[in-house]
């Protein structure tokens, strides 16, 4: 059955400011459609076609026998090389059919074993029609290693472990969060120490720690293979290996099956929008040309990135991504993902040296990518028909209508997408503006402004403000101090003292009014006192900086450990009050003289009292619902690093009387740089 068309009344009714743009939407939508249908006719559906990873590359049948299958189109002669066969180029040649698909299988030995042993290295040989020999690694490869003292290229490996070596999932998926809070993760840097971390250190260490801090979902960077530690993982080379920097697959297997045990979902941050351009263990050039995987010549090339871009618009390369996304939702059990560079998908220029204003023809235009929107479509189409409780997030900064609408109603299908305009509006306030010069207009509009109907993470930073060269949070508040006077044995300083109390201040603000989910890279909880750098030429190689110093936030005499406390309260209040999934907060004051802003949402009274020294005694503060409230979360507790000038608890009679817009009013003490959490 042909995929229905678009409704325009869907869209409108959405936002109806999108009529002018209409026939471009119905126009990519009818692209959408197109595509499904071929999948549907030709391939049977999204079902099969997005299981092209137990058809291509190495794949063991029932009785042992080894299938090869790759898609290279240009090669003349394809031949199965290892060390199964001595890298011989003449004894395993490959047999290509009428679409570019090489094949052969292997019979199991005499003895009825595999005929390539497990974690053996292979490689395909191919002649391209120059009569040049090229060999590359199989491009669906599960496994490939590095020998650092050999050579900086990748060794691909037959990753086929005894039945007593494979990891077997004992627990079911915990069921889909409406209310995100997102630890964002690197396994790498997870550990204190100066190496790199691995994937049983932290299922061991890593994952209690997210559990106790009231997070409910982890974000995975840097999973899928990539050639340089010190891309952060965004310069794949293998799309379908974990990352052998920090263990085995079943290792990794095991890390998202102890988090589903503990009720934690697991994201995948995935790179979709770009590849590496390396030859001898990338997918560049595959086949001897310079557009198998990719657009030919500067189309299919990111001046800025250095890498290669998909030919979204080809059949075997919609097979590869779409299969890809699939296997790390069958193999690894991951929940979901995080869609990295979704802007360079979506627009011709990438994004590059393009400011957007939010005029609609920047989105819709000739600007606009088809091909790149129509591969998200599918995307999400396909894995939320497939696994309807997946979750996905978009990270796009030029905000796109309709980029969180279901694909149904002309969206381009994802769940979430990363509030990008938060963080750097913090970043320019703590950089430019003095503490009384705040706007906080300006800060409330930032938190407030997203498209109805569509969901939002917001985030005050993420791994992009730690890396070196940016500075957290933490660092722009304190670092003059944070070596010398984080201790509880030091007095408490202006500095130390203005930090803390902002530190917990803009991320309650940010989870509690900016979104409806929120997110926070690992560290940043606790003010972590360095930056983030991944050994590289320019700093001798080092992992100093590449590591996280949980020892400071349970060191108990250090002030960190009061930051931390505060994260998880703030999680463990929107966990109990559920704010995150409830509609956007009503604020009923923003008053620019006194620094306060308060508002409502799920029923909870917030107020923040930003004054750098003012503090109020009954200030006088609207709320919609009568009643008897309490405190039920300050930043001035003591186990915060506050001062304890506001107690828990109380009573806070509301007085029928209409104040700032709301039907009653009540009266709270507000201490200056101070914000309260309170219930009915």
């Amino acid at each position: 059955m042909p995929t229905p068309a678009l409704d325009p009344k869907v869209v409108l009714e959405l936002d109806g400011y999108l009529e002018p743009n209409i026939p471009a939407i119905v126009h990519r939508h009818n692209a959408f459609r197109k595509w499904k249908d071929t999948f549907e006719e030709h391939e049977g559906g999204y079902e099969p076609f997005t299981k092209g990873y137990l058809k291509f590359g190495l794949n063991v049948g029932p009785n042992g026998e080894v299938v090869y299958r790759e898609w290279a189109p240009n090669a003349t002669e394809a031949v199965l090389i290892g060390e199964f066969n001595d890298w011989n180029r003449i004894s395993h040649p490959m047999k290509k059919d009428s679409f570019g698909v090489w094949e052969i299988t292997l019979p199991p030995t005499s003895s009825g074993e595999c005929a390539i042993p497990h974690d053996s290295k292979i490689k395909i040989s191919m002649i391209t029609p120059s009569g040049r020999r090229i060999e590359r690694l199989p491009a669906w490869i599960k496994r490939v290693t590095q020998d650092l003292s050999v050579s900086p290229v990748y060794d691909a490996r037959f990753w086929n472990p005894p039945a007593s070596e494979k990891y077997t999932f004992k627990n079911a998926r915990p069921p889909k969060p409406t209310d995100v809070r997102i630890y964002e993760a690197h396994v790498g840097i997870s550990t204190p120490e100066g190496r790199v971390g691995t994937y049983k250190e932290f299922t061991q260490n890593m994952l209690p720690r997210i559990k106790n801090l009231g997070y409910n979902v982890i974000q995975l960077m840097a999973i899928m293979e990539h050639a340089y530690y010190a891309s952060f993982g965004y310069q794949v080379t293998s799309f379908f290996a974990a990352s052998s920097r920090y263990g085995t697959p079943e290792e990794l297997k095991e890390l998202i099956d102890t988090a589903h045990g503990m009720g934690l979902t697991v994201l995948l941050d995935i790179v979709h929008s770009h590849a590496c351009k390396n030859v001898l263990d990338g997918l560049n050039e595959f086949d001897g040309t310079d557009h198998c995987y990719f657009h030919e010549g500067a189309k299919g090339r990111h001046e800025l990135w250095d890498s290669r871009l998909f030919n979204y618009g080809h059949h075997e390369v919609l097979r590869f991504l779409l299969s890809n996304l699939r296997f790390w939702v069958e193999e690894y059990q991951f929940d979901g993902f995080r869609f990295d560079g979704v802007t360079s998908m979506m627009y011709v220029h990438h994004g590059i040296g393009t400011g957007f204003s939010g005029g609609y023809h920047e989105y819709f235009g000739s600007g606009a990518d088809e091909e790149g929107v129509v591969y998200l479509m599918l995307a999400n189409d396909a894995m939320h028909s497939l696994y309807p409780p997946l979750i996905t997030i978009a990270e796009d900064v030029s905000g796109m209508p309709l980029l969180g609408a279901p694909v149904s109603q002309g969206g381009v299908g994802f769940d979430y997408r990363l509030s990008m305009a938060i963080p750097d509006m913090w970043i320019k306030l703590l950089k430019h503006k003095k503490d009384d010069e705040w706007d906080l207009a300006n800060i409330v509009h930032t938190l407030t402004n997203r498209r109805y109907g569509e969901k939002s993470i917001a985030y005050c930073e993420s791994h992009d403000q730690a890396l070196v060269g940016d500075k957290t949070i933490a660092f722009w508040l304190m670092d003059k101090e944070m070596y010398t006077n984080m201790s509880d044995l030091t007095e408490m300083t202006p500095i130390i003292s203005r930090g803390l109390a902002l530190h917990k201040m803009i991320r309650l603000l940010t989870q509690s009014l900016g979104g409806e989910g929120w997110l926070n890279f690992e560290g940043n909880e606790f003010g972590h006192p360095e930056w983030l750098d991944f050994p590289r030429e320019g700093n001798g190689n080092s992992f100093h900086y590449a590591r996280r110093q949980w020892n400071v936030a349970d060191d108990p005499i250090l002030r960190y450990r009061y930051l931390n406390a505060f994260d998880a309260a703030m999680n463990q209040m929107a966990d109990k009050y559920g704010w995150l999934e409830s509609p956007q907060a009503y604020v009923s004051l923003k008053n620019e003289v006194d620094k306060v802003i308060v508002y409502e949402r799920a029923g909870i009274l917030f107020v923040f009292n930003f004054h750098p020294s003012n503090s109020f005694t009954d200030y006088r503060v609207g709320v919609d619902a009568p009643g008897k409230y309490s405190v039920v979360l300050t930043s001035d507790e003591k186990r915060f690093g506050g001062f304890d000038n506001v107690s828990l608890g109380g009573e806070y009679l509301t007085t029928d009387l209409e104040w700032n817009g709301r039907k009653n009013f009540l009266q709270v003490y507000i201490p200056s740089r101070t914000c309260l959490v309170l219930s009915k």
